[in-house]
Order: C-alpha cells, then sequence, then structure tokens
C-alpha cells in the first residue's frame, strides 16, 4: 500500500473557500478510492493545505486518477488561488497505522525528518520496540518513509487535543527508555521540521 501526501500553498485568506470547495467536491471523489484526511497549517508554513490518499499501487493511483479526471469529478476548481504544489509517496513503516479514520483532537503534528542515504531501515529497526508504548501516550496517525519525491525522509503523524495537550504528552513520553528512539551510530539525521495542522470539520481523521 503506498501513501500520496499532497501539500498546496495557497494564496493568504483563500484557505475558507478553499475548504469549502474541496469538502463539497470530495463525496464523489471519495466513491472511486478511500480519502485520508485533510488539514490546513497553524503553525509552520501557513496557508497550506495537507491532503492524504491511500491506494493499493502506483498503477491503481493513475488509474483512479485518469478517471476523476475523464468524469469531471476532480480535481476541484482551486487552480487559480495555488501557488505551490508538491506530492510525495509514502511506504508505511510495518508498525504504522494507515490514516485510518477517527476523531483524536483539533491538533495533528507532522514531522519530517530528514536522513543519510541507507538510514531508513534503521529508523524503522529503532522505532519498532518503543512505538507501542509512545502511542498510549498520544495516537500515532502514520509513520514511514518517502519512495517519490524528496528521498530519505521518513514523515510521522501524531494527534493531540490541542497544543496545551501536546505539551504534556510530550513530556510524558521524553523518559529514558520511553522516547525518542536511539538513534544508531551509522544514521546521521540532516534535517527536521515539524508542522502543526488542524483537520477540517468533514475530514475522516479530525
Amino acid at each position: 500500500m503506498i501513501f500520496e501526501m499532497r501539500t498546496y500553498l495557497m494564496k493568504p485568506g483563500s484557505i475558507p473557500r478553499v475548504e469549502e470547495l474541496f469538502g463539497a467536491g470530495l463525496p464523489a471523489r471519495a466513491r472511486l478510492s478511500r480519502f485520508g484526511g485533510f488539514w490546513r497549517t497553524e503553525v509552520g508554513t501557513l496557508n497550506q493545505i495537507i491532503h492524504v490518499w491511500p491506494y493499493k499501487d502506483l498503477a491503481e493511483r493513475e488509474r483512479i486518477r485518469a478517471e476523476a479526471i475523464r468524469t469531471g469529478i476532480w480535481p476541484v476548481k482551486i487552480q487559480d488561488v495555488i501557488l505551490e504544489m508538491e506530492s510525495k509517496i509514502l511506504h508505511a513503516a510495518p508498525f504504522s497505522p494507515h490514516f485510518e479514520p477517527g476523531e483524536h483532537g483539533n491538533l495533528y503534528e507532522f514531522r519530517t525528518y530528514t536522513y543519510s542515504a541507507g538510514a531508513i531501515p534503521k529508523v524503522i529497526e529503532a522505532w519498532t520496540p518503543l512505538i507501542g508504548a509512545r502511542s498510549t501516550i498520544s495516537p500515532l496517525i502514520f509513520a514511514g518513509h518517502t519512495e517519490i519525491g524528496p528521498l530519505n525522509q521518513w514523515v510521522h503523524v501524531w494527534a493531540y487535543k490541542n497544543m496545551a495537550d501536546r505539551e504534556t504528552r510530550r513530556a510524558q513520553a521524553m523518559k529514558p527508555g520511553v522516547w525518542p528512539p536511539p538513534r544508531h551510530e551509522s544514521v546521521t539525521l540532516r534535517s527536521q521540521s515539524s508542522t502543526f495542522a488542524v483537520p477540517a470539520s468533514w475530514s475522516p481523521l479530525r
């Protein structure tokens, strides 16, 4: 299974309209394939939307996207307010949830770590024995690595009720032997970024 994470930078002030149009068009599009979720950024790069689409594989993605365009049900007519677009194809870690629908809170943290080439298997190995305990403190929504797009990225998504809840739960998690996972001496962490986003009221994940 693959997961396409699409991030669009929109014109300032356009987000309410974009969210309305996206929500109105989604039911028809969701009949073709499952929709993971939709968020607007609150902290980090502003005026962005993030939407996630699970597919069986790249062939299914191509088939469904072609059908959506052929029938005219997608994409929604927001092209006039899009400034930039990015798409990543992600593979989930063996222990990862798959952006399953659920209500977890009003704040989702999208963390992206870029590692040295070849490091991702070691990252998965380090996370595997600890992720169960960490996920009891706050729910893991997804963890996986890029296959297409910027490479050697490790993307993990966490849900919280609000920022205060995040601070409380992260403090609970940051204990020796609980979190964060140890980094193997052969692994180089090159960069880290964090984006906080709010789900739309109609998002399957909210």
